[in-house]
């Protein structure tokens, strides 16, 4: 296809979305859970939105609606990768059609070996978002860390990356995430926490505190595996004390009550479960003693 034909069959595409997502830009976001990026002080809202497989969509309209309902749930922060198929482009796609496109945190990956790769992969994600600069971009995997970290330093000065980070995932690499997080200074670390993996909470989270490092947790509830566990059993009456109304606000007040944590990032391609998970974002929050006991029910099923 040449520019002409591509660019005129992205303006059909648009103006398709447009019926379906105009409804985006419409509510205001009701308040909710705050909490700091300890580089700057700025604070973000404590659930946001992955885009593994889930925004993988041969058609963004499909995803009109659960990033409505994220957005009028109060959330922000999207996060996403090259790796993740045409995610980046469904997301520049339906943030090009709502007036809460500056409001979005957009957050991406470098995940590629070499500094000119890496560069080349920031400038497609800049392109495919439709925007000048990323809020947040780290390095997918902790692939070649310290090349991607030293240049993305480089696009920070030039104002095109706010916040720079690394990322690990299914609870791996923890060794090598603690090393590099005490060897270098970044704002955002990413890998597992939920009550299905808890053992960030042995290292990586308290050195996370210690070191004044914003924390996202992946994975919240083990690629769905946490959902199994719990199948077919009722809500423990005691959620209702720091307001869970469903399984899915119950694993994820779980992980944002954890003080050291940033956001939670559910991933989901289904509207009325995008309600759920942003649902967990207003409310009380369990204390400690809730968390032990949120932790024993579902170890004990």
């Amino acid at each position: 296809m040449n520019h002409v034909g591509f660019d005129a069959a992205r303006r059909r595409l648009l103006a398709a979305l447009a019926g379906t997502a105009a409804g985006i830009a419409s509510a205001q976001p009701p308040s909710g859970l705050l909490r700091p990026i300890p580089a700057s002080g700025e604070r973000i809202p404590a659930i946001g939105v992955g885009s593994w497989l889930t925004f993988n969509a041969p058609d963004a309209r499909t995803l009109a609606p659960v990033l409505q309902r994220f957005f009028d749930g109060g959330g922000t922060l999207i996060d996403s990768s090259p790796m993740y198929g045409r995610a980046e482009t469904v997301i520049g796609e339906l943030l090009a059609l709502t007036a809460r496109r500056e409001r979005a945190f957009a957050a991406t990956k470098i995940w590629t070996p070499g500094r000119a790769l890496g560069l080349a992969q920031l400038e497609r994600s800049l392109r495919l978002w439709g925007l000048e600069r990323l809020d947040l971009v780290q390095v997918h995997n902790l692939v070649d860390w310290p090349t991607h970290l030293a240049a993305l330093r480089e696009q920070r000065a030039a104002g095109r990356v706010r916040y720079l980070g690394l990322t690990t995932s299914h609870g791996r690499r923890h060794d090598e995430m603690e090393r590099a997080l005490t060897r270098e200074r970044v704002d955002v670390a990413q890998f597992t926490y939920s009550l299905a993996d808890r053992s960030a909470e042995q290292r990586l989270l308290p050195l996370c505190a210690e070191r004044g490092i914003a924390v996202i947790a992946n994975r919240p509830f083990d690629g769905g595996d946490l959902f199994n566990v719990v199948r077919g059993r009722p809500l423990p009456a005691w959620a209702r004390e720091f307001g869970a109304a469903n399984w899915a606000q119950f694993f994820l007040k779980f992980i944002v009550s954890h003080p050291a944590v940033t956001c939670a990032i559910p991933a989901t391609s289904n509207p009325a479960h995008m309600a759920e998970n942003i649902g967990a974002l207003h409310g009380r929050l369990p204390d400690a003693d809730l968390r032990r006991r949120m932790a024993q029910h579902v170890g004990a099923l």
